[in-house]
């Protein structure tokens, strides 16, 4: 069976963390992989269980006859997916991969079935050369789709275990089809629910109205109280924790290819909004956001009710960048509700869990520079910095625990419909992304040892 066939195997599962009809497949999928890091040449190759879904672990020590110490990176990527619908919008069976055009469709084909396995033939192919530079340790998870809610508790529980010099993860993708892209960070997430209570019960707005307070107006209100006119935000103490990005970055970040209209054209918006002193790629990377994610109160059907309701309600999360703290940002946010809450309702803020800490990789680094002549090499142009506007936390949870760095190393295109209908990954990516992990080690460990 060529490897082809075989990454169509892996397809095939409908390993759905998000959905429990699938618990049987998340454990078939991890048993897959488990048999097949085995027939790679692992020496130790195991399936850690917990409160969640299985990590499947796997390790190989170096083949080098030095008897200088070698580096240990450990690659961590994830075997669950998303769930397949709408089911009506896929060309082809989510679970039946299919080529067309030299892209590989099926669900997990780029998130990220097409990290893990592409990790795994190149592992296989240097131990086949005896020809090994590091150490490799494997980390593949099952809950990256909901969270990895319990990844970071098995980090700390099995810290010996995990040990390593660097990580590389083989989720994710590139920024560009054209231009390879290195991506330094993410931001991190605080996320709270404001509650506005007025009268006991709806009641009649001819008889109340011009009398008492409207929920629904009152959370209006606070919630415009939070932004000025030009987006910028206006919870105090919100900006304290934020480290200047330097002007090299911030020149970094200029070239990289932003199409306004195109973005416009893209999301459905007739016009930008933020802070005017940032760029749009400045506001999506390395400017702290807050957003109203939903709103609820009153009637909602069709016609008119003529009520004051009781009660209204919104979810708010935030994204941060280095230094925020996501504690200290809900705190500032709960004192800001409480101080706009206009007289005749009483509000309450809840702060959700699993709140995120930013993340950034130090400028200076030394295996930027690895990755970035790696880069270069498979893709002959020079690599962009990137950030990720999102929140990751699986890269702050193995900085938190071990003091070490999650790296990004993951070759599929921006257009793979990651999460959506027809996903793909294109043949020629899982190739890249296996030359360019044997690249990587290769270099890396030499680089180490000198």
């Amino acid at each position: 069976m060529d490897y082809l066939e075989q990454f169509f195997e892996f397809l095939s599962i409908p390993s759905i963390s998000a959905l429990p009809e699938h618990k049987s497949d998340i454990e078939r999928a991890a048993h897959w992989l488990k048999e097949r890091m085995i027939r790679a040449g692992m020496d130790e190759v195991r399936i850690i269980s917990g409160a969640g879904n299985p990590i499947v672990f796997g390790r190989k020590s170096a083949q080098t006859a030095s008897a200088e110490p070698v580096p240990t990176v450990l690659i961590y990527g994830h075997y669950d997916v998303q769930p397949a619908d709408p089911f009506e919008e896929w060309h082809s069976p989510p679970f039946e991969p299919k080529i067309r055009d030299g892209k590989i469709y099926a669900r997990g084909s780029a998130d990220d079935k097409g990290g893990v396995f592409p990790a795994i033939i190149a592992a296989e192919e240097v131990i086949k050369d005896n020809s090994l530079p590091i150490n490799l340790k494997f980390l593949f998870e099952g809950e990256e789709e909901i969270g990895s809610p319990t990844l970071k508790g098995l980090l700390e529980e099995y810290k010996d275990l995990f040990e390593c010099d660097m990580i590389l993860s083989v989720d994710g993708g590139m920024y560009s089809n054209e231009v390879p892209s290195i991506t330094t960070g993410c931001r991190g997430l605080a996320a709270i629910q404001i509650d506005v209570l007025g009268p006991s019960t709806d009641v009649h707005s001819g008889g109340h109205g011009g009398v008492i307070n409207n929920p629904i107006q009152a959370l209006s209100h606070i919630l415009s109280s939070m932004k000025d006119q030009e987006g910028r935000i206006t919870v105090e103490g919100f900006y304290d924790d934020v480290v200047a990005v330097t002007e090299e970055e911030r020149k970094a970040f200029s070239e990289v290819p932003f199409y306004e209209d195109a973005y416009l054209q893209e999301i459905g918006v007739p016009a930008l909004f933020g802070e005017p002193e940032y760029t749009p790629v400045e506001r999506m990377w390395i400017r702290p956001s807050l957003d109203a994610n939903g709103i609820w109160g009153g009637f909602q059907g069709e016609g008119v009710k003529t009520i004051i309701p009781a009660r209204a309600g919104c979810k708010i999360t935030c994204r941060l960048v280095p230094d925020q703290d996501p504690e200290s940002i809900c705190k500032a946010l709960e004192t800001h509700v409480r101080r706009h809450t206009p007289k005749g309702v009483i509000s309450s803020v809840t702060v959700f869990p699993g709140n995120s800490k930013p993340y950034a990789i130090p400028e200076d680094h030394s295996a930027l520079a690895v990755i970035r002549e790696v880069l270069y090499e498979l893709y002959g142009k020079e690599p962009i910095n990137v950030r990720l506007g999102g929140t990751l936390p699986i890269a702050r949870a193995f900085l938190d625990v071990f003091g070490t760095y999650l790296f990004f190393f993951a070759m599929s295109g921006p257009d793979s419909n990651a999460h959506g209908p027809n996903e793909f990954i294109r043949i020629e990516e899982l190739k890249r992304q296996k030359e360019g992990l044997k690249l990587f080690w290769n270099r890396y460990g030499h680089a180490a040892i000198k």
